[in-house]
């Protein structure tokens, strides 16, 4: 069902959030004509790579939008990459608030939206970057293996430390993406 360790392929991190910031903004019905330039403009006008995982982009539903205060000094302005348009905080709709950003801005901790339950993260810090369960701190693919293994919810659960309606959202999750 799961391909073996070893033949798996690997994302940086940096590729994984840059896809999930991506398929937030298309959620939040931004066109991809929209963010294509967007973030063109962003890396040719002030170099800023891998634009997406910065905290400073945001969307108000229909456009890219990035926050030129750190260059402007005004702290409200938010600016609509293709127009030039400026929009102030209050009217933005914050469509990734499931990204954890670090210090320097830049994203760090990823909070995966299919779990209706359990709060998983991916973190490039914690467990090399696989997906873990918050509650009981165990990596998905753990918890998956030992339900294939014949393992039923309440043992898996009691030997993670992870609530066992957690435990059965990440292998509802799993199988749902499996098939």
């Amino acid at each position: 069902m799961f391909p073996r360790a070893g033949r798996r392929a690997t994302v940086p991190f940096v590729g994984f959030a840059e896809a999930f910031v991506l398929g937030a903004l298309r959620s939040a019905g931004v066109p991809m004509q929209r963010i294509r330039p967007a973030v063109a403009k962003l890396s040719a006008e002030i170099g800023l790579e891998h634009a997406l995982v910065s905290r400073r982009v945001y969307t108000d539903g229909a456009e890219v939008i990035f926050d030129y205060a750190e260059s402007s000094g005004d702290e409200a302005l938010f600016t609509v990459v293709k127009t030039g348009q400026q929009h102030f905080t209050e009217v933005i709709r914050d469509s990734l608030e499931r990204i954890t950003y670090g210090d320097d801005g830049w994203a760090e901790r990823l909070r995966l939206p299919a779990y209706a339950r359990a709060e998983v993260t991916v973190d490039p810090r914690q467990a090399f970057g696989q997906a873990l369960v918050v509650h009981g701190g165990a990596r998905v693919e753990d918890l998956v293996d030992r339900f294939q293994a014949g393992d039923g919810f309440a043992e898996i659960a009691d030997d993670f430390g992870v609530p066992a309606e957690e435990v059965e959202d990440v292998i509802r999750v799993a199988l749902r993406l499996a098939a």
